[in-house]
């Protein structure tokens, strides 16, 4: 029996192995990737409107007048005795984006300020205006204690502060990590299993229907039992998707190790001067804390050494075994699907009911990716069908061992019932042509004996 699931498996893998697409994409598949994420990320933090936008303001306490500055996008004209209600029935024959009302109120009340506009302004400029008043707020504020060198003082006291993580575990051993780095990798390898499972599911269900289509199924059924043909279509298939990963994680560290060796050397270490604790001497200078590192390359230095703390070791072979798991789970459901229809068309209804734990599962991951340890979190990465992809979002993080272990057994326990439940529908399903099948109908078929 191993022996003809193997060699139709073997059959499966050389096919798709040889194919044009699978060597691009095991090529390209990690720039792609990167570029991708990059680009994302890029779109997210940067501003994509480079047009100027003209904002009149309306100060009517007087205090605003010049000390709003422009920035790349936003240039402030400040009108002198012009009324708001002037301004907002004529606005729309100026040039001006918006119109920026500071009440007299606006030392004393957070709703004093109003902008006018025929356009919803983006978060980006709200933040803009209300982060600029708020500093000049305070400026006066702290200037009406009459404080001398106010000004010097206030850009010595600005400091710059990143919280720094150390996990401690049961033994005292302290390990320094970076929550937003965790956040990523565990985003990743979630996002990763759910396109994985989906995509080589999909191509199971696709070249089922395809065999069955042009009644090559029927020849191959001669040869190999139903269960046969099945199992080795579904473990084919995943050793492709298999070799394609490692491919793509070899080609990852490489160019994670280009990264690191290229960015590393350029950085100098970082000195401080150190200086009394006093802050003030008897001449009332400031001391200055002086730091001689590029900030930029800084931070990439820390991401970089930062990934050292990551045990890679067991974030991918929990990938692995997840993604074999949740793979031979789901692919053998799409494998039935693909054995009980004629047509693509006809894959809807029971694809749909698949895909939602699937679905379910990535919702959950947003949830565990902010707090792994909560209890929806817990739960769902037990239950077989969203396990794969909510573990995944938790163990970056670090995961109890014997939860862990749960959720293996029971996803291996769920994978072995559910390829012998879609064994049963294959085997009746290959060979029935020309019949609408619904979820009936499949029930029956599983109370068939052989």
């Amino acid at each position: 029996m191993m022996n003809k699931i193997l060699i139709i498996a073997q059959r499966e893998f050389v096919t798709r192995v040889r194919k044009r697409s699978f060597i691009i994409m095991a090529i390209l598949g990690p720039i792609i990737f990167a570029g991708f994420f990059a680009t994302s990320i890029y779109f997210a933090s940067s501003a994509q409107d480079i047009e100027i936008k003209k904002i009149a303001v309306i100060d009517s306490t007087g205090a605003f007048i010049k000390r709003i500055p422009d920035s790349k996008t936003l240039k402030f004209e400040f009108l002198l005795n012009a009324k708001v209600e002037v301004m907002k029935k004529i606005l729309k024959k100026t040039d001006y984006y918006g119109i920026l009302y500071i009440s007299p109120l606006v030392s004393y009340s957070s709703r004093a300020v109003q902008f006018y506009s025929y356009e919803q302004p983006s978060l980006q400029v709200t933040q803009y205006i209300s982060n600029a008043i708020e500093k000049e707020l305070r400026d006066q504020k702290l200037l009406a204690y009459n404080i001398k060198n106010i000004d010097n003082i206030l850009k010595s006291v600005e400091t710059r502060v990143a919280v720094e993580t150390v996990k401690m575990n049961d033994s005292g051993v302290e390990k320094k990590s970076d929550t937003g780095l965790l956040m990523g990798v565990a985003y990743v390898s979630s996002f990763l299993i759910y396109m994985f499972i989906f995509m080589f599911g999909m191509q199971v269900m696709r070249g089922v229907m395809e065999e069955k289509s042009s009644r090559i199924v029927e020849v191959m059924i001669s040869s190999v039992k139903p269960f046969q043909l099945m199992m080795g279509k579904v473990i084919g298939v995943a050793a492709t998707a298999l070799v394609q990963l490692m491919i793509w994680v070899i080609l990852t560290f490489t160019l994670v190790t280009i990264i690191k060796a290229s960015v590393m050397p350029d950085i100098s270490p970082v000195t401080i001067a150190s200086q009394p604790h006093n802050l003030m001497d008897s001449s009332k200078t400031i001391v200055q804390t002086q730091v001689q590192a590029s900030e930029p390359n800084a931070d990439i230095a820390n991401i970089l050494s930062m990934l050292d703390s990551i045990n890679f070791f067991v974030v991918i072979g929990s990938f692995i075994f997840y993604f074999i798991g949740g793979y031979l789970l789901y692919a053998s459901l799409f494998a039935a699907i693909g054995a009980a229809v004629d047509h693509d068309s006809d894959t809807q209804q029971f694809t749909l009911p698949i895909t939602l734990p699937l679905i379910l599962g990535i919702m959950v991951m947003i949830n565990a990716l902010q707090n792994p340890n909560s209890d929806i979190a817990f739960w769902f990465s037990l239950i077989p069908f969203t396990s794969p992809i909510v573990m995944m979002a938790r163990i970056p993080y670090g995961v109890p061992y014997w939860q862990v272990g749960v959720s293996m057994t029971l996803l291996i326990l769920t994978f072995i019932g559910t390829i012998w439940l879609a064994g049963k529908i294959y085997r009746t399903g290959i060979l029935m042509y020309g019949k609408k099948i619904s979820f009936g109908e499949m029930l029956k078929w599983l109370k068939y004996k052989n």
